[in-house]
């Protein structure tokens, strides 16, 4: 061995010179095969465990082993320390890559005896469960210092049994497989330890299982975390556990990353640092480098408050190292440059400090010492000539965290209200009226703000002068004031939302404006708040087919199958909040009138889509599975099941407050039994199936409900079966539906199920359309039917003496322009049967003039019209109004209408729109 830096290392360490006495043969041996100069990679820490504990069966021997090659690297590691012959970065990551290896081996060598006794663990999926291991603290974030401990969370996928002999359920397979790991790196022998291994960071802390599954974990988090374990959980990291690891990984990640700016993080961070300062001053460790004013908690406290605040939105930001989110925080703009070289170059010498303190007995402390041996030992190490000039340095290095610290918790908004707040009162109250002034004197002198938390009133106070202030600013500020006022009683106790819109001001002014177009988004937002949060983190871009279908699928993933009203839940919130997203994205972002009706077809679909997943699963766990008609097995992937959506969302043309016309349609053998123990008849299964997806979709809870659901568009209206086989589907439509039946069937399409049923119903739909008819009897159907519906929805004669015009039922509205449509398609698709294809009217509209059918000033100037009207009953039903408008404000519009309903449909029509 090199006898200067064998010196050096012994200098540095009590430690190491007792480890050099034990083991001096094997130091030396590894000396020369490396001469502890280079670095480890990742892989030859594993080469190294695995050579060492090849073969070995006994447990003794086992724990022994891995024992004495924990001291043999850290020899290696306080001598390259001592040294100077490695770095911070790269002396954690070797040290965090050792931990994760000994954690998976003592994972797998503690598997075997468990499973010989009680068989593997089975969760209810039918898959074999592993035992998932998340790192947290500096594990998590691959920083180890030389004598950290680890703290870990056990946690498994899904619940279930083991399949042994002597059956225990998963969790507590799990229970004992974590405590035998532990066992294995934990304990103390003659031969020391591996890791010491803290589990105080699992839900609920000491005294709980010490193995949770996914789905309690999930409700923990979502129910009962703390604000401290979001700041626990940025640095968490799977080390075992594969996929359902990585799933499990995921699901944490909106409880760590709020999706707005989440300046609640701030207080968050000043309790507990009041918390960690009570207990340096109680224990007496002012000069301890990492819970003392200016250590290095406190450089991990001003990553992590920015990582809190804004990761959500910067996804950049979500790294688990200090250092890397560091260099981020710079880049995006959040630090200035010196801010960031101030703090990283703090950071790395006290973690220095940090490492040759722990060298000196391999002792997990950060507290400098006391003993003047001690102390030389340390500064010869750190290359300092005295004490008094390493503590100058350390308090320059400890100042500069000290002041960056300092100016990031001093609250921007919640310190400062608005000074002319006087100023700001006086001007509201000239321009309300006094039911207004009334609403806001009953407001804060009601029964509702004495029962609130001293807490939650004095943040309502800070949040009044912002919300005023906004509101001025607005074209109409009673208006706002007077639909936002039961929003913010509805959430006065959520503070987190007054937080938030107190710190952005574009989100509360977005709220304002949003309030004074539309009523009905106020509404949703005061009687659902948890759509506060989607509203505050919206880019208000309209949400693709894509995210909607991931965004729900993640949602339901984790909720088992017999838990309806948490899937009732989320069906229902997805629905209304991304309705929600949409009208925000209408109304701020202008968007054009046919992507929003795109966007809120398709979530429509999606949610019709997980509904009849869910229902079908849930008729089949109960049921089993049916066969379809040629004897398959109708498996969820293969279910011979169909859902067509008719009307509005067949059209593809959905508005905010409309229902779904919907027909379920099947390809079962309604005679032959499901396979399952309670067998029930195929038609029995079809017929659950649909009962079970009204129950889903249509019963009222808190959170309201996903869509109303009319289906009386089946065979024979409400004195049909609630659904129908695709035979029987045809021959009623072939052999005994009316011409508007038909008619109806052309905004017909197959939304949800399986793919080639849909297809046949596809096939139907074109045979049934393109059946050759008589023009004349189709214009005659057509228009009875039409009149039958203005006698009954349209105007009153004295409606239209005052000249109020329906938009959607009075001549020249939209339901004119849908049924000339239908008429297109009915008349003439026998011999175009291009014109069966679309079920939206734009398409059909612009395939006729495609075939010669109408021309092409007619058909755009109809689509022009149909686009208006749409555009307009949009902005009615944000604004809660009705369809009833202003007659004369249309006359030129539903004179383009009228002019070709007469040459199409009825040549006696006359124009004398406002007298009719």
């Amino acid at each position: 061995m090199n006898a200067e830096q064998l010196q050096k290392t012994l200098h540095a360490s009590q430690y190491a010179e007792q480890v050099l006495s034990l083991h001096q043969s094997v130091l030396e041996h590894d000396y020369a095969i490396d001469q502890f100069q280079v670095p480890l990679s990742t892989s030859q820490i594993q080469q190294l465990v695995d050579d060492n504990l090849a073969a070995i069966q006994d447990e003794i021997t086992w724990m022994r082993v891995l024992r004495i090659l924990r001291a043999r690297l850290m020899f290696r590691w306080i001598w390259q320390d001592a040294n100077q012959l490695t770095d911070v970065v790269t002396l954690t990551r070797e040290l965090s890559d050792f931990a994760d290896i000994c954690i998976v081996a003592a994972k797998d060598f503690a598997r075997a005896p468990l499973i010989a006794k009680h068989g593997e663990p089975v969760g209810y999926n039918g898959k074999i469960q592993d035992l998932i291991v998340i790192g947290m603290g500096k594990l998590g974030a691959q920083e180890l210092n030389l004598s950290s401990d680890i703290d870990l969370i056990f946690a498994f996928d899904e619940q279930g049994e083991t399949n042994g002999r002597k059956c225990i359920d998963v969790q507590q397979f799990c229970i004992l497989w974590g405590q035998k790991l532990i066992y294995l790196l934990d304990h103390i022998t003659a031969d020391g330890f591996v890791f010491r291994v803290d589990m105080r960071l699992r839900p609920w802390g000491d005294g709980s299982a010490l193995a949770i599954s996914h789905v309690a974990l999930e409700k923990y988090l979502s129910q009962h975390g703390r604000e401290w374990e979001r700041y626990a959980w940025i640095k968490a990291r799977i080390i075992t556990g594969g996929q359902e690891g990585d799933s499990l990984l995921d699901m944490t990640r909106p409880f760590v990353f709020r999706k707005y700016v989440d300046y609640t993080a701030f207080e968050a961070m000043r309790e507990m640092k009041a918390m960690i300062e009570r207990e340096v001053a109680r224990r007496n460790i002012a000069d301890d480098i990492k819970l003392g004013a200016g250590g290095i908690r406190e450089v991990e406290f001003i990553v992590q408050v920015f990582q809190l605040i804004y990761g959500g939105a910067k996804l950049e930001l979500q790294d688990r190292q200090c250092l890397v989110s560091l260099q981020h925080l710079g880049e995006v703009g959040l630090l200035d440059s010196q801010s960031v070289v101030d703090l990283e170059d703090a950071y790395l010498f006290l973690r220095r400090v940090e490492h040759a303190i722990q060298a000196l007995n391999d002792q997990q402390t950060q507290s400098l010492p006391t003993e003047p041996e001690l102390r030389q030992r340390l500064i010869d190490t750190l290359g300092f000539t005295d004490w008094d000039n390493f503590i100058d340095f350390l308090n320059q290095k400890r100042e500069k965290v000290t002041f960056q610290f300092k100016h990031l918790i001093k609250e921007k908004g919640l310190e400062s209200p608005i000074e002319s707040y006087s100023q700001l009162e006086s001007q509201l109250n000239e321009i309300l009226d006094d039911d207004a002034k009334n609403l806001i004197h009953e407001f804060w002198y009601g029964h509702a703000i004495k029962k609130l938390p001293a807490k939650a009133v004095q943040r309502l106070k800070e949040f009044w002068p912002h919300l005023v202030e906004a509101i001025l600013q607005s074209n109409s500020p009673q208006v706002a004031l007077m639909r936002l006022m039961p929003l913010v009683e509805s959430v006065m106790r959520r503070t987190v939302y007054l937080v938030m819109l107190i710190e952005s001001k574009g989100a509360l002014q977005r709220l304002v404006k949003m309030a004074t177009v539309s009523p009905w988004i106020c509404e949703e937002l005061t009687h659902y708040p948890v759509l506060l949060d989607e509203f505050l983190s919206m880019d208000f871009e309209l949400p693709s087919r894509h995210y909607l279908e991931d965004s729900l699928r993640q949602q339901l993933l984790r909720i088992e199958i017999d838990q309806v009203e948490d899937q009732m839940r989320v069906l229902r919130l997805f629905k209304k909040s991304n309705v929600l997203t949409v009208a925000a994205s209408d109304v701020l972002a202008e968007s054009p009138l046919m992507k929003v009706s795109d966007a809120l077809t398709d979530i429509a679909e999606v949610s019709v889509i997980a509904t009849l997943n869910l229902a079908y699963q849930t008729v089949a766990k109960r049921h089993g599975y049916p066969i379809d008609a040629e004897g398959q097995r109708c498996s969820l992937e293969h279910m011979a099941y169909c859902v067509i959506g008719y009307g509005k969302v067949g059209g593809i043309e959905l508005g905010y407050g409309s229902d779904l016309d919907l027909v379920f349609i099947h390809y079962m053998d309604e005679q032959s039994d499901t396979d399952g123990q309670k067998a029930i008849s195929g038609f029995e299964f079809a017929m659950r199936v649909a009962q079970k997806f009204m129950s889903l979709m249509t019963t009222q809870t808190l959170d309201g409900r996903v869509y109303e659901v009319d289906t009386r568009l089946r065979p024979s209206g409400e004195a049909g079966l609630l659904v129908t086989s695709l035979k029987a589907f045809e021959q009623y439509q072939l052999k005994s539906a009316w011409l508007w039946e038909h008619q109806a069937i052309v905004r017909a399409r197959s939304i949800a199920g399986e793919p080639t049923l849909r297809a046949k119903f596809e096939e139907l739909r074109c045979k049934i359309l393109t059946l050759p008819r008589q023009e004349e009897t189709v214009r005659q159907e057509v228009l009875n039917m039409r009149q039958k519906m203005k006698d009954h929805l349209g105007s009153s004669k004295d409606q239209k003496k005052d000249g109020i015009f329906h938009l959607k039922q009075d001549a020249g509205g939209i339901v004119d322009i849908e049924f000339m449509a239908q008429y297109v398609v009915l008349a003439w698709s026998g011999t175009n049967p291009d014109l069966a294809h679309y079920s939206d009217n734009v398409r059909i509209l612009e395939d006729a003039a495609k075939a010669g059918c109408l021309s092409s000033d007619d058909v755009s100037a109809l689509i022009q019209a149909y686009l208006s009207e749409r555009a307009e009953s949009h902005r009615l039903a944000l604004a809660n109004h009705n369809m009833q408008v202003s007659a004369a404000d249309w006359h030129d519009t539903r004179e383009v209408v009228c002019k070709l309903w007469q040459r199409l449909i009825d040549p006696t029509a006359t124009f004398a729109l406002e007298s009719e």
